[in-house]
Parts: structure tokens; C-alpha cells; sequence
């Protein structure tokens, strides 16, 4: 057992000498040479493509010099470039970049090597980086950690691209005394990862999605041959292979590729020693790869400094050269090597350039574009200077600072220089640039604090320290402008500051407005980011505080949504919905977690889920809240395939006093990968706007009104009016999740701009305006960085710049000259000649990178993008307001112009900048086409070996093409390009001019089939204007617009210049085409055809009868005897009916000229007439001789005219009277020609029983015969119609459309019908293209389908309104037929006709006006009484009885106006008498019934109901059906109705949440409504009604019922103590002296204090409602009394 136990000890030492000597160690006093190589390649998969690259080859020595220290030195450095098509072309060596890294190799470096693990590394002094960085990656080939006990093993370990998880595999061949070592990392799974992000500070992670998405992925494998030497092991060679796959759209096959491959093999073993450097070495850290400091290089070509300030004077000249001639692609590159540039001078060079060119216009535009867009802390201190000295105009400055802030390198020194921007006297004098600082300086410090975890609270004090003093003033401004700057910088150091602006934190806040209180919350949101539990807390509580405002508490709701909260949370909110009082908190929460439910977006599927679990519990009834209730709109999509998603929503929270939306929030937020970033929100939040829309110019103050409303509310216990709100209007914009500005304008501010704007407006305008302007921006920079195995950086970066520019030069003359303090009115009145000569541009140029990129060199994938959008507006125009006429005069395209055009293409590029001009770009996708392999054609051995033996080179045939016997690889490639070009025109040959869409493309899908390679290649789209070639040159292009009487003179006959024979047809056909619609018939014209070219002078007397149609018919019918004899034409077949129609047609139409046409016919003509029996119509058959038929001819001529001149004249008469409303010409006007081009032509027919509209579009040219007809009218009351017909005299194609009300499946329906006979044949394609994606898009939106074919040239939609908010549609298509139930609809609908017909605007339009009326109408709310039952303006019904003689309040006006006042009262003991008393303005009105008539009496005088009474004040009393009406618009009393037993009243609907008393407050909140004057919410019905009762004096007023307080008689145990209890709301009770005959049980609450307490009811009654509630119990209400002895004062 001993010796077992020995031997096994023995075999575990041998082992662990094994494992030892596998360590690389390098003896002392030796040199170990090595031959180096490393190259990469960028380049996409598949072969012949460009690809880019680079190649180090070098010798290195080691020497060991101590323990851990060793010696490198790196001889013969050689550096090769790579551009071609791998693997055919070679590297081509850089000498001069050889050069450059050869100097800085040419010191030794010096590193600490132990037991296979780097340490740090040494360099000279001022080494560059990219040198040191080259070391560490020959380094990194030496990095191995060994396990001396296990062969296979897995830890993190440290390398060039961080601390990475690494696999080893150890293969030991002691036999031959080597082994073998693998090492594999996965990049992607890292520790501690190397890599450098910039320009995405506001794009935030998802570091808790469940799905982790990475379109970079990487991997490195390293080979080691280990020689056991001596006490160790020697590497005798190493390799490294490493592959990077990006995959920009998440695609698995879309991917652009980098490949880097090294390798060192041990070349001999020298006793020469390296020379020890002679300068010091300064320790540049470990093998981790280091980053440059600093601005890093855009991927734009390579600049070599040398005179910066020189360089940058020259590059800004070039820039403007450039933009004069037009090249804008050479000018963006050129503004992009400007901004590089400024990176790199010093601040006093950027002065001395400043000083060049700050008085030349168009360069000081770039330069400061420039300067703003560099980012760099001297150019941000060189803008503060600028500001600071006053060198910059406002404007100058207010585009300068949101560019500066959000483009600068966030560091200490940048931060340093923006809190001296905070300070600047300049900026804090204007308003504007302080708001843009104070925001700017926000995302500044978010930028800066987004990566430590830590932020330093000296960076957030100027933003706590401006609230705070904007608190300590009470200051709003300062208040919302702090709160909007510290939510922009997000840090959770700022939330107890925000807190005080909260009153559910802060009892002080509750006096701040509301609009504070939102901010605060919205403050929230960034910083939830960092802190979401916290925010997640405080979120909670604000929602679940009822006393807030609806608007905070939907603010809230909306912050904590975005905090993610769990299930539980999500719960506990719709629990609380089922207890809530607020409508409009309830259907914006319910809505908003309706839209999260249906979401797709993977980072939110915890939240869908929880909240479609949250939403059953709540009741489906809230799908019905219509839109005056606050919503969340949401909209959206996700591609699992691109893992990338967008959604949109729209936050509508109203207020309950105001009817549209108070606040709206819309915002685009975007979804890729793991990330996700807010791309734009806008906000819009209003306030009392409706006081600046009505008029305001009534002293509501002045009338008695006002003092009697003030007097009554000291009766009414509690009772305040609604405090003023001045009108408002805010607005901010989010870009990237940051606000860059807001604004809050006033009603003095509107009105002031109002005016002031117009003035300076027309006043500049005379003056003319002039000028160039430019706003050239650096509109991305977005850079990620990993290392290389080589050392060399991997760059993924996207760089743009943008150009908006215009030029202007505008002349504006009126007549007569409007003087100074003119009304906009004046505008009307006056004549205006405008020269104008306007050129806009804009230019877009985006750069995508994937490869190496440093300040030295450049290698990789380029992928360039633009878009361009110019146009040139030359014009004159002369505008004539009185006799609304406009012409406008322009040149005619002369030259080729480019309108809009998409362009991009990607290259491989090498660059250098020893060599900056010699810059190597090629288009990946090789140019050219050769044929593919599908089409090869196969051949026997026999005949190729005799073509071998022939030598023939000719080209062999293969599928019709022509093609070389040898191919190189990229001759190979370039047969499977898809190539695509089109051109589509449209030509305007009147006009001289034709309009094209060129759409090219080549690129590579064949490779794959992906968005990667669908770029790869050449893509473009543009619009192009081309001039046309016409036989007579065009002077200038004139459009005419003429409205009103004189329209009509601006039309253009087109046949005016013809012959006069062919005149004379048109004139017919006319006469025929307004028949045919008048009568509905058609054969009538066909005989009539034939002869009316032989009836000339029937056509002169018929042509003058027409011509004068404004003149009364004749009397003196026509007679057929005065005809001239004519041959007759061929008879066709047909023919025969079409006379006996006509014969028949006459006989009915014109007997006497019938019976005079019987009468002329004698002897000379024979006839003979059968009546069939089997023809129901009874009609009679004649056969008549050849000469009686000509008779008959002329006379069905003759019937013809007859009847269009004695029957349907006043037909023709309305016809032709009816003048066009508008007419357009637009026209070409040529040097001696006729002009050409097109005329439109408007006609409008309003009459009372049916509306048409015509619009006839047609060319002016006399050979052109082209037209578009429509024709839209108003058949009846449940029918609508439309025609569209176009092309030859419009013939040639013709769509109808009808629109129709019934029923459908028992429920009110609209249908819309399509029909067409024959249409282009794009309409077809398009609708082929239609069909094939229906299908698919009606499963997605969840609607039915069923294959069913129908009429071919019909389509039919049928919606049935099955609720007032949801309907079923059907969509028959002549193969498909779509249909859905259930539909919601954003707006209800009547389903029923309950408004009074006499209210609509026309019974025969009712139908089609009645929809939209009654939403009009619904927007004004009612309040009736009728007998016991009370409607209150929203909607609630309940019983009350009326004490008699007692008035109530049932409406006033409790806004601070008090405008209005409506009191009733029941008649003695009846239950259906009332009477009404209406206090408006300094009237008094009093409503009631005497004698069973009802009486008037305005200001006490008795008035007679059957006349109208009208005031100057706008009151209005007049009878109607059984009772009177008054109304008062002005005074929000749209109507009010009283007919003895009925009142109805409606106001307006800016009156929404003003109204108070028994009708509401008018705010939709229904369960809300039983609201007492001190805002108490009653128990029940009964109470609320009776706490609006009016006291009077006992011993004058019929009312005996006064409001006491009460107290519970009975013991009260409260608390398990001895209690007394008094109510906290006053009850009607008698009043002193006098018993209840009757009561009523009415619940209500009660206080209670210690029954030893001194609290007495009659002392402390007043403050009563100030206390708690602590039971309810019921008591009587006494509604009647009786007073037999009552005690009066004398």
C-alpha cells in the first residue's frame, strides 16, 4: 500500500513539471529573433467584391534583462495596403507610411513578462499611440495563462481587448518534447470589454430585455508551438485569427466582415544583446488597448497638418467656392474637414481666422456652423467670447448655443467654460438665449455624468441654486425653466429639490399652478433611467393623490409606466381605478394600459403582459368613454427580423374646463437591438384659450348681474368662484430625449405679436427683402470602437452633414401704400406687384464606416448617402384682392434641373496621410455585366478538346451573349449584379416641359438576399424637369386665377379659331349632354343625328333661341309645313324604333306641333298604324313610304327643338345661368402662336333641394383634346353621387362613385359604392399590387375575409353604426370581400336621430349634415327639468321634488365673469308649475304661469310674450311652440326653453367646467356631479339639491326653509367613547317659528368630538366644514312647513 501510495505521489510531481514547463520563459543574456506578420481585411462575404486592407510585417528581438523585464525592439517595419478583390490582388507596399512607424520603432520598448502574463509596458516618451498600440498587439501573441492541473479549462483573462472569458486546450506531445496550445475567446463575453461608444450618450441600454440582441459579434483563436527547453518552454511559432461580424440591420446573413490574422515564428537564437534605450521610458499602461484622448477622426479624407490656421483659412475658402459653384458634395466634405480642423488649432488660431472672414456673409455662416459642430473646449470658449463681446446678433447666437451644447466633448474643462455661459451678462439680459443656456447646460451634464456611477454635485448646484431662488421669489418663469434644465441633466441628486415642487411632498407647492406641477413630474423621467425604483415610489403616491389635478396625476401615470413596474404594482393601479372619482384619470390610465398591452416591442413585453392581466379587471364599459375623456393614442410596429421597431403615441389629457385636449404630448420613440432612444416629442398645453377666441369686450363687472351673484354667494355657505386663469399657450420640443426649447406665450403676448408681427411683416416686405442665408450642421457623429488583434482599432461610425440654404431677392410693391397704423383688414383692399426670385436648397450627406480609422491612416467599407432637394422660383405676380384675380408669370424650363434626388453607393477605401493625395476608393460591387452561371450552356468533352486543340480564343455563344473564353475573378462576379434602371416621364408638351422619375440601381442580392447587399452597390433616385422640344419657343408660363362674377370672362374656347361649320355641332352637343341628364333619355339624339347636317337654318333659328336664353320663349309655336324638302339618308337598322321613340316622344311633349305636322301631311303620303296587343306600353307601329319617312325626319327634328325651346327652356335657362365660381388658366405663351396649356373651370349649384359641384379641366390647345370632368352632387336626403371621366372629351375613362344612408342588418348605414367601366392601366397595376397585400394587411388588423366574387368593375363599402361608438364595415371587392365588427370609432356618432328637425340646417341635406351637427350640438352641453326628473349638462339623471315657493339655483356662471344666473321654483303645491328668474347682464327676467298662461316680466314690468324682445346687450325672448325661448350667446346661454312644466337651458361650450348649482359643473365628470357649494360631495341626490336652495327672509320671502347645521341627538359611541356629533354640512330645516309638515331622509356627515368637549353647535358652526368627516349617518330635511304664529320685527 506504501509503495502505491509513493509512486502515485511520484506521477502527480512528474505532472506538475510537465504543466511547468509548458510556461514560455526567455533565458537571460540571449536574443530571441522572430519574423512577424499580421494583416486584416474588411470586406463583405463572397468572393470578387472590394475589400480593404492592411499588412505589418516585421522582425522582432527579445531579450530578457531581469526577472519580469525584457526588451523588444521591432526592426524592419513594413507597412502594405490592401485594395483590390481578395484573394486575386496583392498588397501594395507604403513606403512613406513604412517611414513613419519605422521612426517611432526605432527605440526598444521595454514590457514585464512572467509565467506567460504580460505586465506593463514601456515606451519613449513621445511614442504615438498607434506605435504603442502596434506593440501591444505583437504582445498579446504572448499572453498565456496555464493551469498546471488541468489540460482543458475556461477563466477570464486579460488582453488588447480587455478581461475576456478564455477556453484553453493543452495537447501535450512530450514524446517529441513539444506540445500544442489553443486558446479561444468570444469577444462578446467580457468582463471588463475595451471598446469606446461616443456620440450615444442618449441612446440608453436595456439591460434587463429578455432577449439579448448584438449586431457585433467577434471571436479570436490563438495557436501556440511550445518547445520544452531547459526549465521552461520556448514558442517556437504562434498564430491568431480573429473574425468580427457586424451585422448593421440584424440580419444573420447580412453581415460585413473583418478578418485579422497574425503570425510570429521563432526564427533564431542570438548571444547578441539589445541595446538598452538611452532616453527614459514612461510606463504606458498594461496590454489593454488605450484609446486616443480626445476628439477622435471622422471618416472623412485624411488631412495632413501642418499650418493649421493656414489649412483651416484655405479650407473655408475652398468651402465657399464650392457652395457658389454648386458642388455641394465637395462642400460637405470640405465642411467636414473644417470641423476636423477646428479640433486641432488653438484658440488664437481660430480668432486670426475669425478676423479674416467675420465681415464676409457667406463664410461667417460656415465658420460659425463650423465652429458650433466641432465640439472641442477651445471652440466652445471662443463662442462664449463671441457672445460675451456682443459679436454675435441674437439670432446669430440662438442657433448657435443648442448646436454648441449638444455637439461639445463632455470633460471637466468644457463644463467649466458652459457654467461661465450661465453667468454672461449678454445671455442673461435675453430671455431666449438664457432659456437655450440654462437647457443646453442640462444635457451637458447628462452627457458628462452618463457613464460614472457617480455624478459631482458641484455640476448640478447652478440648476438646484436657480430653483431655489425662483421658488424664494415665487418666480414661474425661473421655476418651470429649473425644473426643465434639471430634467434634462437626470440625476437623482436632484430629486428632493424637484419634491418641493410637489404638494404631495410639499404643503407650500400647493399654491404653485399646475402647469409647475407637471414639470416637476415630467423632471422625473430621465432620472428614472438611473434611479427607477425611487421614481418609481414617488410616481406611485402623486397618481394615487386625489386632490391633484387630473392633468399631474395622468403625468404621473405616464413617468411611471416608464419606470416598467412590476405586476403587482400594475394591479394595484387599475385597483384603485375602481374607486376612482376622476373620469378623466380613469379612461387615460385604462387607455394607456390598453396600449401597452397590445405593444410587440420585446424591451416591454413584462409590462405588456402585467397590463394585459391589469385590464380585466377593470370593466369593459370603459371602451365606451368617448373622446372627451383623456386618452392614449398608440401606434406601432416591430420587425423580429431586423430586431428594430418604432412606436408613436399621443398623450390627449383634457381638463375638465375645457372641452378639447389641455395638454398633448406626442412622441417617436425607437427601438434597436438591446437600445432604445426617444427621437422627437413635442407638447402643447393650453389654458383658457377660449377667452382670447370670444369676444371680451363686455364689462360683465358693470351689471347688476354681477353684484347680485356676489351678494348670494355669502348665502351659500362654503361657496367660491373659480379663480382667474390667464390664457396661456406653452410648447416644448424634445430631440434625442433632450428639450432644446419651450415657450410660454400669454394672452398679452399673442396679442402684441399679433400686431406687431403683421406690421414689421408688411413693412419688410415693402421695403424688399434680400439676402442669402446658409445653416450648414454636423447633423450625426455616432462612433464605436473595439480593438484589433494587430492593435489596430475596428471602428463601426456614421458621420453627416446637412446644408439648408436660400437665396432671396423679393420686391413687393402695393398700391394704394398702406400707412402706418393700418388694420390687416386694409390688406383686402389693396393691389399687389410682387418680382421675386427664390432659391432654396437643401443637402444631406451621410457617412457610414466600418474599418480602421486614425489620425494616420484609414482603411475600410465607406458607405455614402445623399439626399438633395433644390428648386429655383423666379416669378412675377400681381395680386388684385377687390376683383379676387391672381396671375402669376414665370420663365419656362430652359435647362435640365434636378429637383430631389437619393443617391448612395459604397466604396472600399485606403487612405494615409503621408500620402493624402493619392487616395485609393473603389466601388465594392465591381461596374460592368458578363453573364451568369444559370445561363451557361453545357458542352461535350469531344467538342471542347477540339476547340482546345484549335486554340480557338473566339468568343463562345452562351444564351445569346458573347463572352471571352477567360474570365478574371471580378468578370466572374459582375454576371450576378442585378442591375435596374427606369425611367418615368411625364411629358407637358403645352407647357414646354416634362417631369421625370429615374430610378437606378445595382447591387449584389444574388451573394444574399439581405438589406446589407441590397446597399452594396449603386442606388439613385431623382426627379428631374426636362425642357421639350416645341415647333415655336415658349416666352414665360402664366397661370391665372380668377374668382367671383368675372370668371367667366376668363374662360378659353379652345374651338374659337375654327371653321364655322364645325362650330355649329359643338353648340348641339352641348344642348344634347345637359338633356340627356335633364330627361334620361338617349335615343332621342340618334335620329336627330342624322339630318341636322341638312337642316342649317333649323340650326341658325334653334342656335339664336339658345343664344338668348335669357329671354322669355316665344309664344308662336313651330310649324314643320315651313321645312324644305331634302333626301333622305339610308336607313339603318334600328332606325324604326328610334323614329317610333321620338314619334311618341313628340306626341307626348309637343302636341301642338304634332297635330300641325298631321295636318300637313296630305295625299302625298300614305300610312299605315297597327296597335299591337301584346304591347303592354300600347305603343303604335307605323310603316310609312320613303317620302312620308323624310317628313318624318324633319318632323322628329322638329320635336326635338320644339321641346328643348318651349318645354325645357327654363331647364336650359337655370343651366346656362348658373356663372362659373372659379376659374384657373395656366398657360404657355409663345412668340406668334396661339398659347397652350390647361384651364380649370368651377361651378357651384346651391340650390335649397340639391348641391352640385363641377369641375372641368381641358386643354387650351385647339388640337388637344383632352379633358377631366367631376361632377359631384347631392341627389336627395339619403344620396350623394360623383363622376370622374377623363381623356378624349373625356371618354375615355370614367369612375363613379355613390354614397348612400339605409339599413344594415337593422342598424343605420352609410354605403359607399365604386363602379368604373374602364380605367389606365397604372390604376390596374396599382390595384393588382393592392390585392396582393390585402390579404395580409386585413389578418394583421384582425378583419375576416372570404373569397367571393362579385361585379368586375365594382367596389362597395357598407358601414353600420351599431352603437354610438362602435360599427361593423364590410368592403366588397370584385374578388374579396374584408369585413370586421365592433369597431371602435374615435368620436360618437348619433345612432339615432334625437336631435329636433327643426334645429337642422336642411331637411332635404339632413341626413348627411346630421352627424357632423350633432357632434357640433354635443359640444354644448343641457340641462332640463321636467316635473320630478332632473338632467344635469353631463347627462346624470335623478328625482327631486322642489319644495314649493323655495327658488333653487339650477345654473350660473361661477367663473370669475359671474355672467349669468338661473333660479326656478315649484307653483304652490302643484308638481308640474314652475317658474323661472333670469339674472343676466342688467336684466331680470322672471318666467311663470298665471292664469294658465304664461307670463313675462323683464326688470318687473309685465311684457307681451307674442312680440320678440330683443336688448342692445344681445338678450333675446321670443315664443316658441308652447313656452318662451331666451338666448344669450354672448353670455354663454346659448338657449334656454320654458313652457310651465319644462325647462331646458344650453350653454356654450367655452363654458365647459365654469357652470355650478342642480345642472353641474358641466366637466364630464359624472361621478363628481353631486358637488355642494363648498365642493362637498353629497351623499345622494337629495342633499345635493337642497344645498343649492336659496334662503329668504322669513317674514317677507315665501321660502319658510333655511340651512342649519345639525346634530345627532341620539348617544354616539365614536372611537369606543362617549361622542356628540354635528354635521358638517348644513340641512334645510323650517325656519324659526314654523313646522315641518314634510320630510325627507338625507344622508350626510358628521364630525364628532368627546361628548365632555365645550364645542357648540351654534359657535362653531362656521368652521364645521373645515373638519373631518367621521361618520355618515341620515337625518330628516324638513321640505314644507307651517307658520301659524310668526314673529316679524316691526
Amino acid at each position: 500500500m506504501r509503495g502505491f501510495i509513493l509512486a502515485l505521489v511520484l506521477a502527480l510531481v512528474g505532472i506538475s513539471v510537465i504543466y511547468f514547463s509548458i510556461e514560455p520563459v526567455f533565458s537571460t543574456g540571449k536574443t530571441y529573433l522572430y519574423d512577424y506578420k499580421g494583416h486584416i481585411l474588411h470586406g463583405l462575404p463572397g468572393k470578387g467584391l472590394a475589400a480593404a486592407g492592411l499588412k505589418l510585417t516585421c522582425r522582432l528581438e527579445i531579450i530578457r534583462v531581469s526577472r519580469s523585464d525584457h526588451l523588444l525592439q521591432i526592426r524592419s517595419p513594413k507597412l502594405e495596403e490592401y485594395h483590390g478583390f481578395w484573394p486575386r490582388d496583392p498588397f501594395t507596399p507604403s513606403p512613406k507610411l513604412t517611414e513613419m512607424i519605422a521612426v517611432c520603432f526605432s527605440q526598444a520598448f521595454k514590457f514585464e513578462y512572467t509565467e506567460g502574463r504580460v505586465g506593463s509596458i514601456y515606451a519613449p516618451e513621445n511614442c504615438p499611440i498607434l506605435c504603442i498600440n502596434l506593440v501591444r498587439g505583437v504582445l498579446n501573441m504572448m499572453q498565456i495563462t496555464i493551469k498546471k492541473t488541468q489540460n482543458v479549462y475556461e477563466l477570464q483573462e486579460a488582453g488588447i481587448e480587455g478581461i475576456c472569458q478564455a477556453r484553453y486546450v493543452i495537447q501535450d506531445d512530450s514524446k517529441n518534447n513539444r506540445a500544442t496550445i489553443s486558446k479561444s475567446k468570444d469577444l462578446t463575453d467580457c468582463q471588463d470589454s475595451a471598446v469606446q461608444s461616443t456620440g450615444m450618450a442618449y441612446i440608453r441600454p436595456c439591460p434587463t430585455c429578455p432577449m439579448k440582441v448584438k449586431n457585433m459579434k467577434g471571436t479570436v483563436l490563438f495557436t501556440y508551438k511550445m518547445k520544452y527547453y531547459g526549465s521552461g518552454a520556448l514558442m517556437t511559432s504562434a498564430m491568431s485569427e480573429q473574425v468580427y461580424q457586424i451585422s448593421p440591420f440584424n440580419e444573420p446573413d447580412g453581415v460585413a466582415a473583418m478578418e485579422a490574422r497574425q503570425e510570429l515564428v521563432l526564427l533564431d537564437i542570438k548571444s547578441t544583446p539589445i541595446k538598452a534605450p538611452d532616453t527614459q521610458l514612461q510606463n504606458q499602461g498594461s496590454l489593454r488597448y488605450h484609446f486616443p484622448e480626445g476628439l477622435l477622426q471622422m471618416p472623412i479624407p485624411l488631412i495632413r497638418v501642418k499650418n493649421a490656421g493656414v489649412q483651416l483659412a484655405e479650407t473655408l475658402r475652398q468651402l465657399g467656392q464650392n457652395n457658389e459653384e454648386g458642388r455641394t458634395t465637395e462642400a460637405s466634405i470640405k465642411f467636414l474637414q473644417m470641423v476636423q480642423l477646428l479640433r486641432v488649432v488653438t484658440l488664437d488660431q481660430i480668432e486670426s481666422v475669425w478676423v479674416q472672414f467675420a465681415s464676409e456673409q457667406p463664410y461667417r455662416h460656415w465658420f460659425l456652423s463650423a465652429v458650433c459642430a466641432a465640439g472641442a473646449t477651445d471652440t466652445f470658449q471662443f463662442l462664449k467670447q463671441k457672445i460675451h463681446d456682443k459679436n454675435l446678433n441674437i439670432w446669430e447666437a440662438a442657433v448657435a448655443l443648442p448646436l454648441a451644447f449638444h455637439s461639445v466633448m463632455p470633460n471637466k474643462k468644457t463644463l467649466e467654460v458652459a457654467s461661465t455661459f450661465l453667468t454672461c451678462p449678454q445671455i442673461q439680459k435675453a430671455p431666449m438665449l438664457r432659456v437655450l443656456v440654462y437647457l443646453g447646460y442640462g444635457s451637458l451634464v447628462n452627457k458628462y455624468c452618463a457613464q460614472p456611477s457617480f455624478c459631482p454635485n458641484e455640476l448640478l448646484q447652478p440648476l438646484h441654486d436657480l430653483a431655489a431662488e425662483a421658488s424664494s421669489r415665487s418666480h414661474v418663469e425661473d421655476m418651470a425653466l429649473a425644473l426643465k434644465a434639471i430634467g434634462n441633466a437626470g440625476e437623482p441628486a436632484s430629486i428632493k429639490r424637484i419634491l418641493k415642487f410637489l404638494p404631495t411632498f410639499s404643503l407650500a407647492a400647493a399654491a404653485l399652478p399646475s402647469r409647475i406641477h407637471t414639470d416637476a413630474v415630467l423632471s422625473l423621467r430621465k432620472i428614472a433611467r438611473k434611479d427607477p425604483a425611487k421614481v418609481r415610489g414617488i410616481a406611485l403616491q402623486i397618481f394615487m393623490d386625489s386632490t391633484l389635478a387630473p392633468n399631474v396625476r395622468m403625468t404621473a401615470c405616464i413617468v411611471l409606466f416608464e419606470t416598467k413596474p412590476s405586476l403587482p404594482i400594475v394591479v394595484a393601479m387599475a385597483s384603485s381605478l375602481l374607486t376612482e372619482t376622476s373620469l378623466q384619470v380613469t379612461s387615460f390610465m385604462y387607455s394607456h394600459m390598453k396600449a401597452l398591452a397590445v405593444g410587440r416591442i420585446p424591451q416591454l413585453y413584462n409590462l405588456s403582459a402585467a397590463c394585459n392581466i391589469a385590464i380585466k379587471l377593470l370593466s369593459p364599459r370603459l371602451d365606451k368613454l368617448s373622446y372627451r375623456y383623456s386618452k392614449v393614442v398608440h401606434a406601432g410596429g416591430y420587425s423580429h427580423v431586423y430586431k428594430a421597431g418604432a412606436i408613436w403615441r399621443v398623450y390627449l389629457m383634457n381638463s375638465p374646463n375645457t372641452v378639447f385636449p389641455s395638454d398633448i404630448i406626442t412622441k417617436v420613440r425607437g427601438y434597436y437591438a438591446n437600445t432604445a432612444t426617444d427621437i422627437v416629442e413635442m407638447a402643447l398645453r393650453s389654458q383658457s384659450l377660449t377667452s382670447v377666441i370670444r369676444k371680451q369686450n363686455i364689462p360683465f363687472a358693470e351689471y347688476d348681474t354681477y353684484k347680485t351673484l356676489k351678494e348670494l354667494g355669502k348665502k351659500l355657505l362654503g361657496w367660491k368662484e373659480l379663480p382667474p386663469e390667464d390664457p396661456l399657450l406653452s410648447a416644448y420640443i424634445k430631440v434625442l430625449g433632450q428639450e432644446i426649447a419651450f415657450v410660454d406665450i400669454d394672452n398679452g403676448i399673442i396679442q402684441q405679436a399679433m400686431k406687431v408681427v403683421t406690421r414689421l411683416a408688411v413693412e419688410e416686405a415693402q421695403r424688399g427683402v434680400s439676402g442669402q442665408w446658409a445653416l450648414p450642421a454636423v447633423v450625426a457623429e455616432l462612433r464605436h470602437t473595439v480593438p484589433m488583434v494587430l492593435g489596430l482599432p475596428l471602428e463601426l461610425s456614421v458621420c453627416g452633414a446637412a446644408l439648408a440654404q436660400a437665396a432671396a431677392a423679393v420686391d413687393i410693391q402695393m398700391s394704394p401704400p398702406l400707412p402706418d397704423n393700418f388694420r390687416p383688414s386694409k390688406l383686402l383692399e389693396t393691389n399687389m406687384d410682387i418680382h421675386a426670385d427664390i432659391k432654396p436648397k437643401v443637402y444631406i450627406h451621410m457617412i457610414a464606416m466600418m474599418g480602421t480609422n486614425t489620425q494616420y491612416l484609414q482603411s475600410g467599407l465607406e458607405l455614402h448617402a445623399e439626399f438633395s432637394a433644390n428648386t429655383t422660383m423666379k416669378f412675377d405676380a400681381r395680386i388684385n384682392m377687390k376683383e379676387k384675380n391672381v396671375k402669376i408669370e414665370t420663365l419656362p424650363c430652359h435647362q435640365e434641373v434636378e429637383l430631389a434626388a437619393v443617391r448612395s453607393e459604397a466604396y472600399a477605401i485606403s487612405r494615409n496621410t503621408e500620402e493624402v493625395d493619392t487616395e485609393k476608393k473603389s466601388p465594392i460591387l465591381p461596374k460592368g455585366e458578363m453573364p451568369t452561371i444559370s445561363n451557361q450552356r453545357f458542352q461535350s468533352s469531344e467538342i471542347f478538346s477540339r476547340a482546345r486543340s484549335w486554340k480557338v480564343t473566339g468568343p463562345v455563344l452562351q444564351a445569346g451573349r458573347e463572352q471571352t473564353a477567360s474570365q478574371s475573378p471580378r468578370e466572374s462576379l459582375q454576371g450576378r449584379q442585378r442591375s435596374y434602371a427606369h425611367v418615368f416621364c411625364r411629358k407637358l408638351a403645352s407647357l414646354g416641359c416634362s417631369a421625370c422619375l429615374s430610378l437606378k440601381s445595382r447591387n449584389s442580392p444574388f451573394l444574399r438576399n439581405t438589406c446589407l447587399n441590397n446597399l452594396v452597390g449603386e442606388l439613385e433616385a431623382k426627379i428631374v424637369l426636362k425642357p421639350v422640344h416645341t415647333d415655336a419657343d415658349i416666352e414665360k408660363i402664366q397661370l391665372e386665377i380668377q374668382a367671383g362674377a368675372k370668371a367667366a370672362s376668363k374662360i378659353i374656347d379652345a374651338t374659337s379659331s375654327g371653321p364655322k361649320e364645325e362650330k355649329k355641332p359643338s353648340l348641339y352637343e352641348n344642348i344634347k349632354a345637359k338633356l340627356k341628364k335633364i330627361l334620361g333619355i338617349e335615343n332621342v339624339f340618334k335620329v336627330a343625328n342624322k339630318t341636322r347636317h341638312h337642316k342649317k337654318w333649323i340650326h341658325s333659328r334653334v342656335k339664336a333661341a339658345v343664344t338668348d336664353l335669357w329671354e322669355e320663349p316665344s309664344a308662336t309655336p313651330l310649324s314643320s309645313s315651313s321645312s324644305t324638302d331634302s333626301s333622305a339618308e339610308g336607313e339603318e337598322p334600328g332606325n324604326k324604333r328610334d323614329k317610333d321613340e321620338i314619334w311618341q316622344f313628340g306626341k307626348k311633349y309637343g302636341a301642338d306641333s304634332s297635330s300641325s305636322s298631321s295636318s300637313s301631311t296630305g295625299s302625298g303620303s300614305s300610312k299605315t298604324c297597327s296597335s299591337s296587343r301584346e304591347d303592354s306600353s300600347r305603343d303604335k307601329h307605323c310603316s310609312v313610304d320613303s317620302e312620308y319617312f323624310n317628313q318624318q325626319v324633319i318632323n322628329s327634328d322638329w320635336i326635338f327643338y320644339i321641346y328643348v325651346v318651349n318645354v325645357f327652356l327654363p331647364e336650359i335657362r337655370k343651366l346656362y345661368s348658373k356663372p362659373p365660381v372659379l376659374a384657373a388658366v395656366l398657360r404657355a405663351i409663345r412668340r406668334n402662336e396661339q398659347p397652350t396649356g390647361y384651364q380649370l373651370v368651377l361651378y357651384t349649384d346651391r340650390q335649397a333641394s340639391r348641391l352640385r359641384v363641377q369641375v372641368f379641366v381641358s386643354s387650351i390647345t385647339e388640337s388637344d383634346r383632352w379633358k377631366l370632368c367631376a361632377d359631384a352632387s347631392v341627389v336627395n336626403s339619403h344620396k350623394a353621387s360623383g363622376t370622374l371621366k377623363w381623356g378624349k372629351d373625356c371618354q375615355d375613362y370614367q369612375v363613379a362613385t355613390q354614397i348612400a344612408t339605409g339599413q344594415f342588418a337593422a342598424h343605420p348605414a352609410i354605403q359607399v359604392k365604386l363602379e368604373w367601366s374602364e380605367v389606365p392601366s397604372s390604376v390596374r397595376k396599382t390595384a393588382r399590387w393592392f390585392y396582393t397585400y390585402l390579404p395580409g394587411a386585413a389578418y394583421m388588423l384582425g378583419y375576416s375575409q372570404k373569397q367571393q366574387h362579385g361585379p368586375s368593375h365594382q367596389a362597395a363599402m357598407v358601414m353600420a353604426l351599431t352603437s354610438p361608438r362602435t360599427c361593423d364595415v364590410v368592403l366588397k371587392l370584385p374578388e374579396l370581400t374584408v369585413y370586421n365588427r365592433a369597431i371602435r370609432l374615435p368620436l360618437p356618432l348619433p345612432s339615432s336621430s334625437d336631435t329636433p328637425t327643426s334645429t337642422l340646417p336642411s331637411s332635404k341635406w339632413n341626413v348627411f349634415y346630421q352627424a357632423a351637427f350633432s357632434i357640433i350640438e354635443n359640444l354644448k352641453a343641457r340641462c332640463s327639468v321636467s316635473q320630478n326628473m332632473i338632467t344635469t349638462f353631463n347627462g346624470v339623471e335623478f328625482n327631486y321634488s322642489m319644495p314649493a315657493n323655495c327658488y333653487h339655483i339650477l345654473a350660473q356662471d361661477c367663473s370669475p365673469e359671474l355672467k349669468f344666473l338661473v333660479m326656478m321654483k315649484r307653483l304652490g303645491e302643484s308638481a308640474d308649475l314652475t317658474a323661472i328668474s333670469v339674472r343676466l347682464a342688467s336684466h331680470e327676467v322672471d318666467m311663470y304661469v298665471s292664469n294658465g298662461l304664461i307670463q313675462l316680466k323683464i326688470n318687473g314690468v309685465q311684457t307681451p310674450t307674442d312680440v320678440p324682445y330683443t336688448s342692445k346687450s344681445g338678450l333675446l325672448i321670443s315664443s316658441e311652440k308652447e313656452g318662451l325661448s331666451l338666448k344669450a350667446p354672448e353670455y354663454g346661454v346659448e338657449k334656454l326653453y320654458y313652457d310651465r312644466r319644462k325647462l331646458e337651458i344650453r350653454v356654450a361650450f367655452w363654458m365647459v367646467g365654469k357652470t355650478c348649482g342642480i345642472c353641474g359643473k358641466y366637466d364630464a365628470e359624472k361621478k363628481r356631479e353631486y358637488q355642494m357649494p363648498s365642493g362637498y360631495l353629497a351623499k345622494d341626490a337629495v342633499s345635493f339639491a337642497q344645498s343649492w336652495v336659496i334662503s329668504e327672509d322669513t317674514c317677507t320671502g315665501a321660502c319658510k326653509l333655511q340651512r342649519k347645521f345639525v346634530k345627532i341627538e341620539k348617544p354616539v359611541a365614536f372611537n369606543k367613547k362617549a361622542s356628540k356629533c354635528f354635521s358638517i354640512e348644513p340641512v334645510l330645516r323650517c325656519a324659526e317659528g314654523c313646522s315641518a309638515t314634510r320630510t325627507v331622509p338625507v344622508s350626510v356627515g358628521f364630525h364628532c368630538v368627546p361628548s365632555d368637549s365645550t364645542l357648540e353647535l351654534e359657535e362653531e358652526q362656521v368652521r364645521l366644514d373645515q373638519k373631518s368627516e367621521d361618520l355618515v349617518s341620515r337625518v330628516d330635511a324638513h321640505t314644507a312647513c307651517s307658520c301659524a304664529q310668526q314673529l316679524c320685527s316691526a
